[in-house]
């Protein structure tokens, strides 16, 4: 069975927006409005109904299915009892709602009968799902607090076999992001969203439309990635996806948030997607996994076997191969500034994964890479193993140098004195935020040409997706679609 589109739930998890054209793009955006009254309290269905078009749902979570309802039994009943005069669709909890009092007076059809239990109870859900579709409904929901990525298989899985169109299942929590934007493939007749970043792991609408598509399903063979401990915000999914689109390749880029590599490699990687139909046949790998990438593959780049990690697995013939595109990014974004590199002495602050990469781009267009690392005894030995010098960062002095790369997480301090820079002197951030860095900024005032973490990820996207799909990027939509995110970015910092 083929499935083309999916609706979009908006779920209201505390205030609503005021603004006028923030409501007149949701008006178009999604078809049904989800009110967790455990969590938002009073909101009037009226004054929704005047500015959606869609279908209302209420939803009273209780404390043991994953809410903040813990009332009693009555008062529980004669507040869904009161929402079902308003609202289109009334959250039934299988554990508590499936009783004659509410059932004669909340019709099939108004139902949305809900489970919500814990990784260790994923086992039955096959069980679970009988008892629930015993009483007619709607839509069923089946959700599985998960802690690890590869225990959303579960009941991603429980989706595939069902093969109906009026249940849905996923795990939720960060781990299990994913399974969210991957179920309305198996059958899911919705997907979730919130109103504005949460808390709860929940993908806001914007990036269920932006980042994914929804609510058009386009024809999914593979499935690609990014594997890391911290991905869900991660502009990557837009790109790919939007490149995806635009140059018809019938694949979906997904967030992975991954605590443990070699575990989610072997379960989710290796089989548990292809068993769904939607086989992984490349990722990004972000930290803290680039070393544990590189192992995992079976053959690999110079570059990556260089650099003593990986951030790029790609499937070739059936095994993987590991490489990494922040050497060629670094290479790529030097040259749209026209900065020519052959001949400088250059320094990099940062010795993991991206700096290593970048001490070697360096070295391949022809300047003296020195690595400078906090950990003096850590640096020593990663610019031994690649043949470069070291000096520790407490005595580093940056005069001398006409190429400083910056490659460590810190973005609101400075690990270097500008002014010692010469005045011909290169800044290269590798970090991107929504505010310029400190040391951008620094170099700017200081008055040096500047390529920063944007730039850097605009090339290093262009790599990357050459590496998945062996297509180009459209380069001039990828700039833009970041230019977009980072002034969005900045705007959402701002009103916090």
């Amino acid at each position: 069975m083929k499935w083309d589109s999916a609706a979009i739930t908006a779920v209201v998890t505390g205030p609503l927006p005021h603004g006028r054209a923030e409501l007149d793009a949701l008006r178009h955006e999604v078809d049904l409005v989800e009110v967790r009254a455990d969590l938002a309290g009073a909101v009037d269905p009226a004054w929704l109904r005047d500015r959606f078009d869609g279908r209302l749902v209420y939803c009273l979570r209780s404390r043991d299915q994953g809410g903040e309802f813990d009332g009693s039994a009555e008062a529980r009943h004669t507040r869904l009892l009161a929402a079902a005069e308003h609202y289109d669709v009334v959250d039934l909890e299988a554990e508590h709602d499936l009783v004659p009092e509410l059932l004669n007076r909340i019709p099939a059809r108004q139902r949305r009968i809900s489970w919500h239990g814990s990784a260790a109870e994923h086992g039955v859900l096959h069980e679970r799902f009988d008892r629930m579709a015993a009483t007619d409904a709607g839509l069923y929901l089946l959700t599985v607090d998960v802690s690890r990525a590869e225990q959303a298989l579960a009941p991603l899985r429980f989706l595939h076999a069902a093969g109906r169109s009026d249940v849905t299942a996923f795990g939720t929590g960060a781990a299990g992001f994913w399974s969210r934007l991957l179920a309305p493939r198996l059958g899911a007749p919705v997907v979730f969203g919130g109103l504005a970043d949460n808390s709860i792991a929940l993908p806001t609408v914007e990036q269920l439309v932006g980042d994914y598509g929804f609510p058009q399903l386009r024809p999914l063979h593979t499935v690609y990635g990014i594997i890391g401990r911290s991905v869900l915000k991660s502009v990557s999914p837009r790109v790919h996806n939007t490149g995806y689109r635009t140059l018809d390749i019938p694949a979906l880029y997904l967030p992975f948030q991954v605590e443990d590599f070699g575990s989610f490699w072997s379960e989710v990687a290796e089989s548990g997607l292809a068993e769904l139909g939607f086989p992984l046949r490349a990722a990004t790998v972000v930290s803290p996994h680039k070393e544990a990438a590189l192992a995992s593959a079976r053959t690999t780049s110079p570059a990556a076997r260089r650099s003593g990690s990986a951030n790029s697995l790609v499937q070739r013939e059936k095994s993987w191969c590991a490489d990494t595109s922040n050497s060629p990014a670094i290479s790529r974004a030097l040259d749209r500034f026209e900065v020519a590199v052959s001949g400088r002495k250059a320094a990099v602050i940062g010795c993991g994964g991206a700096g290593r990469a970048a001490a070697l781009a360096l070295a391949d267009c022809g300047a003296d890479p020195v690595l400078v690392n906090r950990d003096p005894r850590r640096g020593r030995a990663v610019a031994e193993k690649l043949g470069f010098g070291f000096t520790p960062l407490e005595s580093f002095r940056a005069d001398g140098y006409s190429v400083l790369v910056h490659a460590t997480p810190v973005t609101d301090r400075v690990p270097f004195r500008p002014f010692e820079l010469p005045d011909d002197a290169v800044v290269v951030d590798m970090v991107y935020t929504s505010e310029e860095t400190a040391v951008v900024t620094a170099a700017r005032d200081r008055g040096l040409a500047v390529v920063d973490g944007w730039d850097v990820l605009l090339a290093d996207a262009g790599c990357q997706f050459h590496f998945m799909t062996g297509r180009h990027i459209p380069t001039e939509q990828t700039r833009a679609l970041l230019h977009a995110a980072r002034i969005a970015r900045r705007e959402r910092s701002r009103h916090r």
